[in-house]
């Protein structure tokens, strides 16, 4: 074999599993390929970059993660019958790449680089989202571009008490937790999933095992990197320019340090942003003078250029002075942007059906943060078929989230949801999920969806107190009441304070975004992105701890608030007025051609009569689901009536329907007819059963007896005595 296609291989030992790294023989122009299998399953992870592009001050970073259908041996749905857009699970693990991987470049880098992830082989039991995770890892870390890894990433799951590394579907169905945990050597980077109602020392424990995996992960690809690692590019050292920036603070951060002090979100963005204009368009005035004479392209291109790189030095500086202002005052006096204590909640407002219609409404506020939510509730014919590459399946629940660009007093087209909206929904129905009742306890299918209205600081955590009261006022009755809230962390690496209910600019310039969703009893959701090299288990410990206080006190300020409707957050007993409503009944699976009847017949009659629609299940389970109650319980009455079966000792009012010499043909219901033997249509003695009964007489007749071939038989005399001593 031509040494060019000799890969290098690397295996790690997982859970029981082995998992392999392969590099060399595929994707070779990429700067960086990773063939990982886990089982049956096969991911191929590119890193490549491109030319720097002079004047940015940003990291133009992009990762897709591709599922292909081929890899599971099945042809996309659909008319086109090809791949489109990434779904929802290939956004979500893309986020979930790309929040791991961002914060571990070397400052400085700015090329555009690109990670793609795609999914050649899939068995079900080995998931390809943790193969992406080390084959994004392990591209970078052999490839030139200055990646300050590598990372690892694990599943981990709980089953009877033990953990467990990267589960199978059928384990994750008996787990009470399912975490994504990201980390270096030194630390965790990135922390997603839920859990049902547990501990906080659960969940920190579940992260802690995860961290040891992880280690194992981290040796093998540096092993890899040692094998055939390129050399990394070698940044330039940076331009110095201590004279601009010492200039730049001595005009600015005392009008910086006022404008950071101002409380409203708008006011303050708007203070800080006429200083950042004047003092760039000042230097920019400068410069531009000093460049009068353009006699070529040459020079035309080098005032473009250096124009470019100076606003790029400028806007930095005055975003780090910014940064190192509001850090230090948190630091120092323990006092946030907007005046609060670090573990202090802003105003919490929340109303409940502040509009008529929808069957669930819910408007909260927490400070500068607004959600309006809703909950609708529908039917079987609702739920959601999703065509995975694994298979088919349908989701009854489903919560949206919204960000529309008024919400930051933004003009914007409106299109279809980004990949952060897609995230946000996410984790709120990840948080929302483990507290709803059962399916075959409440039929419904349920649809949530979150509009932000207003955003300064974790719109996703309102997105989950807002769904709570939706579904309470919807009359959905959930196992207990779900809040959220988010945490952040300031750390010079000597000092560390932990903020509860982070703002947007906290978020933006602090250490840590942790979010928290739970009920009293324990964290339904979890994620944490972490943006220091370095972080003390004690630090999550506390911030956990913290954030559990901050919840119940949500929780406690959404009781109050809405005492009058919800009465200690429980579900309403009634169901709003334009709420459809839905009974269950089953019946034999040999009866259900009676309600479809020949060609849907029967079916449809009962629908377009009744308007209720009618879910019927291969098992026997009927669902009527209607506009109201009547609707309902006319569908339903019709459905019985095509389906009953017959009850010994029941006493019917039957209709003769043939007369024989040894007794009478009765239907007792449509469609069943039963026999009253000649004994037993009378007391005494009966000569002639036409003496008694003749064709369409209706008689009273009780079933007593219903062979093993199903033939019912009937008594007259016995249904006359029993009515008799019933009357007396």
């Amino acid at each position: 074999m031509p040494y060019w296609f000799e890969p290098t291989t690397v295996s790690i030992d997982l859970g029981g599993r082995t998992m392999t790294i392969e590099t060399g023989r595929i994707a070779k122009q990429a700067a960086g390929a990773a063939l990982v299998t886990f089982g049956d399953t096969a991911v191929l992870v590119t890193a490549v970059h491109s030319s720097p592009r002079p004047g940015i001050n940003f990291f133009p970073l992009t990762v897709d993660f591709v599922e292909k259908f081929a890899a599971a041996g099945k042809i996309p749905g659909g008319f086109f019958k090809r791949e489109a857009r990434l779904s929802d699970r290939e956004v979500l693990v893309s986020r979930f790449i790309d929040r791991s991987i961002r914060p571990l470049f070397a400052d400085g880098y700015n090329d555009e680089t690109q990670i793609t992830a795609t999914v050649l082989s899939s068995e079900p039991d080995c998931s390809a989202d943790m193969c992406a995770f080390v084959g994004a890892s392990a591209a970078l870390s052999i490839s030139e571009i200055p990646f300050l890894g590598p990372i690892g990433a694990v599943r981990i799951g709980r089953v009877e008490g033990e953990f467990v590394i990267n589960p199978t579907p059928e384990q994750l169905e008996t787990s009470d937790m399912e975490l994504i945990v990201a980390g270096t050597r030194g630390s965790i980077v990135m922390v997603e999933g839920g859990a049902k109602q547990l501990s906080e020392a659960d969940m920190l424990a579940a992260v802690r095992h995860a961290h040891g995996e992880i280690l194992t992960i981290i040796d093998r690809i540096e092993n890899l990197r040692e094998k055939v690692g390129k050399e990394k590019i070698v940044l330039p050292d940076p331009e110095d320019i201590s004279e601009l920036q010492s200039e730049i603070r001595g005009k600015t951060e005392q009008r910086l340090a006022e404008a950071f002090q101002i409380r409203a979100k708008k006011e303050r963005g708007a203070a800080v942003k006429a200083i950042e204009t004047e003092v760039a368009n000042e230097y920019v005035a400068e410069y531009s003078a000093q460049k009068v004479q353009l006699e070529s392209l040459t020079d035309w291109e080098e005032r473009r250029t250096g124009l470019a790189k100076l606003r790029g030095q400028v806007n930095s500086t005055l975003h780090d002075l910014g940064a190192e202002l509001m850090r230090n005052r948190v630091l120092d006096t323990g006092e946030r942007i907007d005046g609060r204590s670090s573990t202090e909640i802003r105003p919490i407002a929340c109303e409940v059906r502040p509009v008529s219609r929808p069957h669930g409404v819910a408007l909260f506020t927490r400070g500068e943060t607004q959600a309006i939510v809703t909950a609708t509730l529908g039917s079987g014919f609702d739920e959601q078929t999703i065509d995975g590459m694994i298979g088919r399946f349908k989701k009854t629940f489903m919560l949206h989230y919204n960000f529309p660009p008024f919400s930051v007093g933004e003009a914007r087209p409106l299109r279809g949801p980004a990949r952060r909206e897609v995230g946000h929904g996410h984790l709120a129905e990840r948080a929302i999920l483990p507290v709803l009742p059962e399916h075959e306890d409440f039929p419904y299918t349920i649809r949530v969806v979150s509009e932000t209205l207003e955003s300064n600081g974790s719109s996703s955590m309102a997105a989950v107190c807002g769904s709570t009261l939706a579904l309470l006022d919807s009359g959905v009755p959930i196992k207990a009441p779900v809040a959220g809230i988010a945490m952040g962390l300031i750390t010079d690496g000597q000092r560390t304070v932990i903020l509860s209910d982070i703002l947007g600019d906290e978020d933006h310039l602090g250490d840590m975004d942790f979010k928290v969703a739970g009920t009293r009893d324990g964290v339904t959701a979890l994620q944490m992105d972490i943006k220091v090299k370095q972080i003390d288990w004690e630090i999550l410990e506390t911030a956990l701890g913290q954030a559990r206080d901050g919840r119940l006190h949500i929780l406690d300020r959404m009781s109050e608030e809405t005492a009058e409707d919800l009465d200690g957050l429980r579900p309403r007993e009634e169901m709003h007025e334009h709420a459809p409503r839905l009974e269950v009944l089953f019946i034999k699976p040999d009866r259900i051609r009676d309600i479809i009847g020949p060609g849907g017949k029967v079916i449809r009659a009962i629908q377009e009569t009744t308007g209720a629609k009618i879910d019927v299940e291969d098992s026997g389970r009927v669902a009527v689901f209607g506009p109201n109650s009547d609707a309902v319980a006319q569908a339903l009455a019709m459905v019985q009536e095509l389906t009953q079966e017959a009850e010994i000792g029941k006493i019917y009012l039957a209709k003769v329907r043939r007369v024989a010499d040894f007794g009478a043909f009765a239907e007792i219901f449509p469609g069943t007819d039963g026999l009253i033997h000649i004994s037993h249509l009378a007391e005494g003695r009966v000569e002639n059963v036409t003496d008694i009964v003749s064709e369409g007489d209706e008689v009273l007749a009780k079933c007593i007896d219903i062979d093993p071939a199903g033939r019912i038989r009937l008594s007259r005399k016995e249904a006359l005595a029993e009515v008799a001593d019933t009357d007396q």
